[in-house]
Parts: C-alpha cells; sequence; structure tokens
C-alpha cells in the first residue's frame, strides 16, 4: 500500500503543482481586466466571464507595443516616456535599473545566462553550478588584477536568490550541460540529473567569447 501511494504521490503532485502555477498565472493576468472600462469588458459584451481572457488580452498588448516600438515614430514615444519617468526621483532608479537588466538579458548578444559553470563555492573542495553573467566592470574591474568573470549562484530549491561572484576565469568550468538542464538539476536540489554527454567539459570558459 505505501509503495502504491508513494507511486500515487509522484504522479498527482507535479500536475497538481502545474496546474496551481498555471491558475495563478492565468487569474493574475485576468485582473488585467479590471483596467479595462467596464463597457469593454466580456462579461458586458458577451454577458459571460471568460477564463483566460487576461492573457490573450496581455499577450495581445505586448505583441501591439513591440509593433508599435519597432518603427521610428514608436521609438520616439518610449524616448518621451522614458524622459517622463526619468524626472521621478525612486522610479527613475528603479526603472531604468530594471531596464538595464532586461536589455542585459534578452539581448541576442549577451554572454548573460548562457552558460552553466562549475565553480568551488562557498570554500575550496565545495562544488556548485553558477551562470556566467558577465565581466566585472565599474571600479571593481579595476581592482581585480588578471581575467576574471561574473557569476551568478543561485540557492536550492528556489533559483531567484542566490550570490553575485567575481572569480578568476581559470577557477571555473564550463560545463556542456544547457542552462535549461542545470535550473533543473538546482531546483530538484540534485535529484534531477542532467543526461550525460559524450563531449567533455573545458577546463574553462574561453576569453574570445566575452
Amino acid at each position: 500500500m505505501k509503495k502504491y501511494f508513494i507511486t500515487g504521490l509522484l504522479i498527482w503532485i507535479p500536475l497538481a503543482i502545474t496546474f496551481m502555477v498555471l491558475a495563478w498565472i492565468v487569474g493574475t493576468l485576468d485582473r488585467i481586466l479590471l483596467l479595462i472600462p467596464e463597457v469593454w469588458q466580456p462579461r458586458t459584451l458577451l454577458g459571460v466571464n471568460i477564463p483566460g481572457i487576461g492573457v490573450a488580452v496581455s499577450l495581445l498588448i505586448v505583441l501591439l507595443t513591440g509593433v508599435i516600438g519597432a518603427n521610428v515614430l514608436g521609438q520616439r514615444l518610449v524616448q518621451i516616456w522614458e524622459a517622463m519617468l526619468a524626472r521621478i526621483p525612486v522610479v527613475k532608479s528603479i526603472y531604468y535599473g530594471v531596464k538595464q537588466v532586461s536589455d542585459t538579458l534578452f539581448s541576442s548578444s549577451s554572454q548573460a545566462f548562457r552558460k552553466a559553470l562549475l565553480v568551488q563555492y562557498p570554500r575550496q573542495g565545495v562544488w556548485t553550478i553558477g551562470f556566467l553573467t558577465g565581466k566585472p566592470g565599474g571600479d571593481a574591474a579595476n581592482h581585480l588584477p588578471g581575467d576574471f568573470v561574473s557569476i551568478y549562484v543561485p540557492t536550492t530549491p528556489n533559483p531567484t536568490s542566490g550570490f553575485f561572484l567575481m572569480l578568476p576565469r581559470a577557477d571555473v568550468i564550463e560545463l556542456d550541460m544547457s542552462v535549461d538542464e542545470a535550473l533543473k538539476y538546482i531546483i530538484s536540489m540534485g535529484v534531477v540529473a542532467p543526461v550525460k554527454r559524450t563531449g567533455k567539459a573545458t577546463a574553462s570558459v574561453p576569453a574570445t567569447e566575452h
């Protein structure tokens, strides 16, 4: 009975968690409709509530924003909008901080979070997985002799928190593992191990790739 019960849990727990996450996302996006005038809401137009309509509206808004922002007029509007935000002290700091991070992460030429690395942390002889985020910048780079890389070491099972490290390039090992596989490995606390590949990991991150 215990064996069957555990087998049932292993089947239902992932499904239940997946459903709850999706339900939370859909519910959150559906609340966007509260910002739309009531006369335009599906409940008023069709007489019924349509679950998930917020997802479609959100995707449509993002798509239209991208279309507008891709042309010269849209870029000018974005510049005016950003100039207005730049006049608000607290908003300016938050907005430009988030914008700089998102531009770096989603840029096609950026190497941030493109490689999974093996590093010794929190001490020599203890290994963990980190992600390459770039190279040290600002005044920090002036005080680091040699070739260094910037690394984000996530915590488990919540990878959204972690530690930012600057290590010599020679001290990190590039893994023959995708970022998605590394994240699954971290979130599962080492239970879900990535599939072994025939290729071997390099001794360090090549300097020519950054």
